[in-house]
């Protein structure tokens, strides 16, 4: 196997638990290395730091997949691949959950959700779609699924210089799944539907809802399929409206909440617009739910994003009642969590009011954050009562 040297002292990060290294970083890159090449990785002196894959045309030049001289076959994915599952099922996830997190579980570069008998697969670089094989049937032989979808139709593909695609691998072809989640059953499209279908980094924050919208007026923004309306549903909001630009999304949280006996509505719409038009008729609420996409994918457009995340923020506060709730969210990593801090602090001055900070949240346990690489927390969520 080729071997790949580190720069002189520039093997720290490695060491201390980080799983890329940066073109930057390395001697020189092979005039032939192929993208997605496995490689042995070594500091300066000869000295072995992991084993992992190689692209020339990334700036991420190597990711990790373990730090000693293994076999990266069937074998090795369906290690990683039980490991991830035992802990889902030690924090009682059910049968539904993110069943890896990329570097978070130490496979970078692949993400899978799990719906129930349904498995949809992300291969976000080229080290992955060169190991395709062994990851699917490393997944087939732990999970043993009916449906597996792949959805490789996601922009950071292009970083890696790959082709985007979706496609059902074997199974159903019609691309839906049915799942329960903290006892909320859904039907959503994993084929069609945005990333994989669903958002199962948000449900340990939904389920802080717990004793914070009951009774209330609830306003959730950028609803998608209404896990965050139904959930309020669920803990006794007084009234539930729901707002998403795409009307494929409102169509599936208006019968999610059939689906479930909930009462909510749902209306389709830009959320920046019906924003301002509520507060131009005087209305209220008691609890408003920001969960937008992420506003920023590069780091030179943080400060455009900004603006966008404080205009939000700032229509929501000002449709408050006193003592209302405020769940406003960022999945943008490139945003950390003291420039969110600093908007909101920011957008409450902007709106006159005072924001008191009850928890800061960030993604469920089934996305498990590496704690040497800090690109793997990207979820903030922060709970605000407003005065």
């Amino acid at each position: 196997m080729r071997v790949i040297k580190l720069k002189k002292k520039e093997e720290r990060r490695v060491l201390r638990g980080h799983p890329w290294v940066f073109s930057n970083e390395l001697q020189e890159m092979p005039a032939d290395a192929a993208p997605g090449e496995l490689v042995d990785v070594a500091d300066f002196s000869g000295a072995l730091l992991g084993r992992g894959y190689l692209n020339p045309r990334s700036l991420i030049a190597v990711r990790l997949l373990t730090r000693r001289q293994e076999n990266i076959d069937q074998g090795f994915f369906e290690e990683r691949i039980v490991r991830a599952r035992g802990l889902r099922t030690a924090f009682g996830f059910g049968t539904s959950y993110r069943a890896l997190f990329s570097e978070g579980d130490g496979v970078p570069g692949l993400i899978v959700d799990k719906y129930e008998d349904t498995l949809v697969v992300q291969s976000l670089t080229a080290g992955i779609d060169r190991l395709f094989d062994s990851v699917l049937a490393a997944l087939r032989s732990v999970y043993d699924p009916k449906t597996a979808v792949l959805r490789n139709d996601v922009a950071a593909r292009g970083l890696e210089g790959l082709d985007q695609e979706k496609k059902v691998l074997f199974g159903d072809p019609a691309g839906s799944a049915d799942f329960e989640e903290a006892g909320i059953r859904y039907r959503v499209d994993v084929l069609e539907g945005q990333k994989t279908g669903f958002f199962f980094d948000q449900r340990e924050n939904r389920l802080a809802l717990r004793g914070l919208v009951a009774g209330r007026r609830v306003l959730d923004c950028f609803c998608y399929v209404g896990a965050w309306a139904l959930s309020a549903a669920k803990f006794g909001a007084a009234e539930v409206v729901g707002i998403d630009s795409s009307e494929k999304a409102v169509m599936s949280a208006a019968a999610n909440a059939s689906l479930n006996g909930l009462a909510a509505s749902f209306r389709t719409g830009d959320v920046f617009e019906e924003l301002r038009d509520l507060e131009r008729k005087r209305e209220r609420f008691g609890c408003i739910v920001l969960d937008p996409p992420a506003f920023v994918k590069s780091r030179a457009k943080v400060r455009e994003a900004l603006k966008g995340y404080k205009e939000i923020n700032l229509r929501a506060l000002r449709l408050l009642e006193r003592g209302g709730i405020l769940v406003t969210c960022s999945c943008s990593h490139h945003i950390d969590e003291g420039l969110f801090r600093e908007m909101l602090i920011d957008a409450s001055f902007s709106a006159g009011r005072q924001a008191r900070l009850l928890e800061m949240r960030s993604q469920a346990r089934d996305h498990p954050m590496l704690l040497a690489a800090p690109e793997t927390r990207y979820l903030k969520c922060a709970i605000l009562q407003i005065d």
